[in-house]
């Protein structure tokens, strides 16, 4: 049985763009993964702990379909999956290559994996969307991934878009991108993010009813004890 994690149900409720504010606030400027998008349009947040898996550049002798069967491979790797993790996989930024098809992400699926996030790109894009993993990629090609990557190991550090991804890093993801959170800041994080955004949902309010951005957003001292006291009367 998966162990309750609190942290993850209040990211689950916090959106990328406010986590990499109150990461920026804690010195971690390096959070946002550049190339992973959403395959679909209308996929919705995920948060989950990084299973990580590394590719590194094709070897002729390493990279071919024989590899498939080994016991250092992606497949091995999948079947090591806790429930609720979610795959981040280093792909070196490689487009030219599918790292993954419909069957390795329909067994994710089967294995009750959060998501799949990778630099790279997925093939058998019709198959992904019919499996239901929710996948955050660099783009989609037919070719296999020993066409442009050797695949060597699992939960090890990895960089994922630019990012240090260490196994077990916190991970949410949803229609801005990908995000990575410290795994030793994570609690403390979620909780400022939650704060960030009730105080921004209330800013959102007051323009609404026509106030000016500045002393609103940031917000000053006044508007500060405003929004507090509001907060606390609703409470």
């Amino acid at each position: 049985m998966t162990q309750y994690d609190p942290t993850l149900d209040v990211l689950r409720q916090t959106t990328t763009a406010s986590l990499t504010t109150v990461l920026l606030e804690r010195g971690i400027r390096s959070s946002y993964m550049l190339g992973p998008r959403p395959l679909l349009a209308s996929a919705a947040r995920i948060a989950g702990r990084a299973f990580t898996l590394r590719f590194v550049p094709a070897r002729e002798d390493l990279a071919n379909p024989a590899a498939w069967a080994s016991p250092k491979s992606t497949r091995t790797a999948i079947e090591a999956m806790p429930p609720g993790v979610i795959a981040v996989v280093d792909a070196r930024g490689i487009t030219s290559a599918g790292i993954f098809g419909d069957i390795l992400c329909g067994r994710m699926t089967q294995r009750n994996v959060s998501g799949l996030i990778t630099d790279g790109a997925l093939r058998d894009r019709v198959g992904i969307e019919r499996c239901g993993l929710p996948v955050w990629c660099n783009g989609i090609a037919a070719p296999p991934s020993v066409a442009g990557l050797t695949f060597v190991d699992w939960q090890q550090p990895i960089g994922c878009g630019g990012v240090a991804v260490m196994p077990d890093d916190y991970v949410v993801a949803d229609a801005d991108g990908a995000v990575v959170i410290p795994a030793a800041i994570a609690a403390e994080v979620a909780e400022a993010a939650r704060e960030q955004e009730l105080f921004e949902g209330w800013v959102v309010v007051q323009i609404e009813r026509g106030a000016q951005l500045p002393g609103l957003y940031p917000p000053n001292e006044a508007t500060r004890t405003r929004y507090l006291a509001e907060r606390d009367q609703k409470s």
